[in-house]
């Protein structure tokens, strides 16, 4: 059970960044941030949970089952991710490529701490064992002032595969869609950075400054780091509607407004952009199909231009009613991973490109969000988004483009280092 208190905010923008410090002292930290983004389905501004009650931690084998059961006992908000590689857990596959990042498969936890701020409202939901702790900690928060950090060494960026070993992999990518094996692959590589001593919390900042995602998360795990600046919503469910809106398409941003709109206007009717988020859309459709109420699957948007601060992104919206016999756990199963971080046919895209990319995805196009005690839930995907193993000194971050029959392998090269962008700008 939890004790809930509502505070007024006059500030609401100073609070997310005094809570967000104030968040640094525990171990486990999920803070969520919509960036004030115009968006049909927000729930809340800005969400922070920490310090787990309980936890769950397991590596993919039955990850879903487990998932569901702890879901089921708890009852209660659950903050964590689901790693891509819980692929291996839907499907018969496997994952054996490097990975420098080492975290688990899968991992969420119980909060004691929560608060929700929706506009000048601030939500805090404590369990009872602290409840009370609420005004000492919401009087320590308020008075935060910004840190300063300190200047740490420079990273040695590294690129995992060449621009030469790129095209020749798409151009294997290409044959595999001649050869009538998939019609759409969604094919990542990795930049790292060895040696790295990076402050989580200062780079974060960075991120989600050059960035506004309406999707960006600060996530820790003791010395586990996700920084993510991410335009896309994997899935949501309120009630018993589902919410996918997968995103296949993107274009520069220019200062200037005329050249803006015809970069604009030039991926709306690209129709190698369109053809790829058709093909993603239909995936996403089969996919919900599986937990639907018969004939509840719509297609609410379609191929709909949405302009973030580095790039304009085709994005679509999807939504179905769940059928009362499947749990929320049943409806991520059957959609993950999501469409547009793999392509179709699901299952042959997902062996081919683990056997052409270098490195194990993780949670890199995983997911990332929580639970609500009622069984709602919300996820994003995770891309343009930084991860962190401070015991190992890692850094990684990947991106991404897909692959039709269409793509010139240059070009979607191009596409990658676009995206690659703003993370490259914060760890300089």
């Amino acid at each position: 059970m939890r004790v809930s208190i509502h505070k007024h905010i006059a500030n609401p923008e100073q609070v997310k960044q005094q809570l967000l410090v104030w968040s640094q002292q525990f171990r486990e930290v999920v803070f969520l941030d919509s960036n004030s983004y115009p968006q049909e389905y927000s729930s809340f501004d800005c969400l922070l949970a920490v310090d787990a009650f309980t936890s769950l931690k397991t590596d993919f084998e039955n990850a879903f089952d487990d998932l569901r059961q702890y879901q089921t006992t708890t009852k209660d908000w659950l903050f964590g991710y689901l790693s891509y590689d819980l692929k291996n857990n839907v499907e018969n596959l496997s994952s054996s490529n490097f990975d420098g990042l080492n975290f688990p498969d899968l991992f969420f936890f119980q909060p004691k701490k929560i608060f929700l701020l929706k506009e000048n409202q601030l939500e805090i939901k404590y369990l009872f064992l602290c409840d009370d702790e609420v005004e000492d900690d919401f009087d320590e928060i308020i008075q935060i002032q910004s840190d300063a950090y300190e200047t740490v060494a420079k990273l040695n960026i590294q690129q995992r595969i060449s621009k030469e070993f790129y095209v020749e992999k798409i151009a294997k990518m290409l044959n595999h869609i001649h050869a009538g094996d998939m019609y759409e692959a969604n094919f990542c590589m990795e930049f790292f950075a060895e040696n790295a001593v990076i402050n989580p919390l200062e780079k974060f900042q960075k991120l989600n400054e050059i960035s506004q995602a309406p999707f960006s998360v600060f996530f820790k795990n003791n010395k586990q780091f996700l920084l993510s600046a991410s335009p896309e919503r994997y899935l949501k469910k309120v009630g018993e509607t589902i919410i996918s809106q997968p995103i296949k398409g993107t274009s520069k941003r220019f200062s200037d407004p005329i050249e803006d709109e015809i970069s604009r206007q030039y991926l709306e009717n690209d129709p190698k952009e369109r053809a790829e988020n058709i093909m993603i859309t239909d995936l996403v459709r089969n996919d919900l199909s599986h937990t639907a109420q018969k004939g509840s699957v719509e297609v609410a948007e379609l191929c709909k231009i949405y302009s973030f601060l580095q790039v304009h992104q085709m994005i679509s919206t999807i939504t179905s009613k769940i059928d009362a016999q499947y749990s929320p756990i049943d409806v991520l199963k059957t959609t993950f991973p999501m469409g547009s971080m793999t392509g179709a046919p699901k299952i042959s895209v997902m062996k081919i490109i683990e056997n052409l990319e270098e490195t194990k995805r993780g949670l890199y196009s995983g997911a990332i969000g929580y639970f609500t005690p009622d069984g709602d839930f919300d996820f994003n995907v995770v891309i343009r988004s930084i991860l962190y193993n401070q015991e190992n000194q890692y850094v990684s971050f990947s991106v991404g483009s897909a692959i039709t029959s269409l793509s010139i392998p240059e070009k979607e090269y191009e596409e990658c280092l676009l995206k690659a962008r703003a993370m490259h700008k914060v760890l300089k």
